[in-house]
């Protein structure tokens, strides 16, 4: 099955992702999610796939997300439709195979979408 993987070339770490996951021989489809972004459900079906809270898959170091007053108090629907509306709160890389997904933080876990 393909991979895809919400990728940032200008991100080391999504770079090393994609060269982890070619070197175990799988097939990637990258998916450029700052310029091709998700909608609300596709965001809800990331987080169901991923089963982490919003605030585990968010960038929560970007300036956007002080800028916005979010918290990790946050409702988890205010998470969500903020990671819609700004892709740039979405952590990266993340490897999507079928129902199941990985953030790659630390890089080496994104493997485990191998299994």
């Amino acid at each position: 099955a393909v991979i895809t993987l919400w990728h940032n070339p200008r991100c080391s770490k999504s770079r090393q992702a994609v060269a982890l996951l070619e070197e175990a021989g799988a097939e990637v489809e990258q998916r450029l999610y700052l310029k091709d972004a998700p909608d609300l459900a596709e965001v809800k079906a990331l987080q169901s796939a991923l089963g982490v809270p919003a605030i585990k898959m968010m960038r929560t170091g970007e300036k956007t997300f002080k800028e916005l007053d979010l918290s990790k108090d946050s409702a988890e629907a205010d998470l969500l439709a903020a990671m819609a509306e700004h892709p740039i709160l979405i952590e990266r890389p993340i490897a999507i195979k079928g129902d199941r997904a990985v953030i790659g933080r630390p890089t080496e876990a994104i493997v485990e979408v191998l299994d």
